[in-house]
């Protein structure tokens, strides 16, 4: 569920940069470059996934093998290698991938959409953001709860896929509708008839996103194979936001609609087929491994089905999945290096444009575009890079690594972020990249080790509870950290009728904070996964356990 990259501020500046923006260009480009793109995407993620499997099997000279559990000795730790039974064929993982990029292309839909009804229909800036906030507060119970009816579900079609397939269908409908906005309605009109819908729109995502979060904790049971396939799917998901940016520029194109209402309709309707068609894919092709499992568990329980036990039974699994130690780990590291870059998201922005532009809006703003750019595009092979240095180093070591490095990107706004040379700006991009696109490779890998160190601890699988847990706490700490970014932003005194004449000492302020708040929390976050538990000899240990006690699995 990476619904939680998205960060829209809704300024006067948003209307006049589309404006000035010749989208008419749009016209004169052919339809080979489109499909080049997608051949040359395609090339780069079959080289990643054979690039870092034929990595692991070109050292074999180097290593004694032991047979059973493909036990590698190296100079003083040990190293597993991925049996071949274990892995995923790359089709299957661009196939879940895809998954990954209707959620994203969803979250970063309605993120960048709703700003239309400020600019398109008037409503006040307010009432847009109480819009984008209130549905998403049914996420603390629709989210969990979706992920117990999932892992509790029993079915000839599995646990997670039935909703996949229906989810995808309901949310492409329903947000396709979301944006048929009837003409000279009241504002009033537009706030209920856009917060109702977004009510459904929220829970059809639910019942598609955590069904598929769940999938891909269970698709394969080797330590390594899980980082490659969380490397995949984030390296998909991140084209989706590649691609969002220009939506906005796609809405106020003359050339194609009467105004930017009509334009998001029309460009709603496209998503909408896109979520359809693309979303079951992962429940067509995709099998769940711990089927099985799950369907003996059921059986156990049966004689206690009744509505109070279901009650109870979703309330202890609530309970225990906040209790177990290496969990809470991953999602306090995750708070912290995701919110701590979400706190001063808007930060980056306003130093650009108010000290190294000395208020100057429009050349400040193409600078920020160029610097997110860069850090998107290199945040793809971060994800490759990220990905291999797991399956060598293991995944704790991985995030310390990452973390690290982005640490040094943050620290280094500071030096070369100056009026002197704009062209400094760009050095720490590419070194900020490896926080996040470490972050969501290596935590969904990670939980998928503590979903089965907690089956060994419960006797069951729990996937749907552990991955709606994990989102929802981001996505509550994403909350609090866009209101803390408010207040911290008026903490630095900045007011936005001085233009670039803003203090001195609030230039100061927005300085530091922009460099070394999130350096400082990556910092705590790596205090916090160094006592993560589960390391890859106790990740075989744990498995070897629960293969014993109930036998080797294999993908029907």
């Amino acid at each position: 569920m990476d619904d939680v990259i998205c960060i829209i501020n809704i300024t006067p500046q948003h209307a006049a940069i589309a404006e000035r923006r010749e989208v008419g260009r749009a016209d004169n480009r052919s339809p080979w470059k489109y499909f080049i793109f997608v051949i040359v995407i395609t090339w780069l993620l079959a080289t990643f996934d054979s690039a870092v499997n034929l990595i692991d099997d070109a050292r074999e000279n180097k290593k004694v093998l032991v047979q059973g559990w493909g036990i590698t000795s190296m100079t003083d730790a040990t190293h597993y290698e991925t049996a071949p039974e274990d892995r995923i064929p790359f089709i299957k993982k661009l196939i879940y991938g895809l998954g990954a990029f209707v959620n994203n292309t969803l979250a970063a839909a309605i993120g960048s959409m709703i700003i239309v009804l400020n600019l398109g229909l008037g409503m006040n800036p307010a009432l847009v953001g109480l819009l984008g906030a209130l549905p998403r507060l049914t996420d603390a119970i629709t989210d969990p709860l979706m992920g117990y009816i999932s892992d509790k579900t029993r079915s000839r079609w599995g646990r997670r896929r039935p909703y996949m397939f229906v989810g995808a269908i309901v949310v492409g409908i329903i947000y396709a509708l979301l944006w048929q906005l009837p003409e000279g309605k009241s504002e009033a009109f537009y706030f209920w008839y856009f917060l109702s819908g977004s009510l459904i729109f929220y829970l059809g995502y639910t019942v598609y996103a955590t069904p598929w979060v769940a999938l891909g904790y269970e698709l394969t049971p080797d330590y390594h194979e899980r980082t490659r396939l969380m490397g995949v799917q984030n390296f998909i998901g991140n084209i989706a936001y590649m691609i969002s940016p220009y939506f906005l520029a796609i809405m106020y194109s003359k050339n194609l609609f009467v105004d930017v209402v009509e334009g998001a309709a029309s460009l709603a309707l496209i998503i909408g087929v896109m979520v359809a068609v693309v979303g079951i894919l992962p429940a067509i092709f995709l099998r769940e491994r711990f089927k099985d499992v799950a369907t003996a568990e059921g059986d156990e329980a049966a004689d206690k089905s009744g509505m109070t036990e279901v009650i109870m039974g979703f309330v202890r699994g609530f309970g225990a999945t906040l209790k177990f130690k290496p969990f809470l780990k991953l999602c306090a590291a995750t708070f912290l290096v995701f919110n701590g870059f979400i706190l001063i998201a808007s930060f980056q922005s306003y130093v650009i444009i108010y000290y190294i532009f000395a208020g100057n809006a429009e050349a400040g703003a193409d600078w920020v575009g160029h610097s997110g750019l860069l850090q998107a595009v290199t945040g793809l092979a971060v994800i490759a890079f990220v990905t291999w240095m797991a399956t060598k180093i293991g995944k704790r070591r991985a995030f310390f690594v990452s973390t690290g490095i982005s640490m040094l990107g943050y620290a280094l706004k500071w030096f070369c972020y100056t009026p002197d040379n704009p062209w400094l700006l760009l050095i720490p991009a590419p070194l900020m990249a490896f926080g996040l696109a470490g972050l969501f490779t290596l935590m969904p890998s990670m939980i998928c080790d503590v979903v089965d160190a907690d089956e060994l601890n419960t006797n069951e699988r729990r996937e749907g509870m552990y991955g709606s847990i994990f989102w929802w706490v981001v996505k509550l700490g994403q909350a609090v950290a866009i209101a803390g970014g408010g207040i911290l932003l008026n903490v630095t005194g900045f007011d936005v009728a001085l233009g670039g004449e803003q203090s001195a000492q609030t230039i100061v302020y927005m300085r530091l904070f922009d460099a070394f708040v999130p350096c400082i929390a990556s910092g705590v976050a790596i205090w916090a996964i160094a006592s993560f538990s589960i390391t890859e000899d106790k990740a075989y240990e744990i498995r070897q356990e629960l293969e014993r006690r109930r036998g080797d699995l294999a993908i029907a």
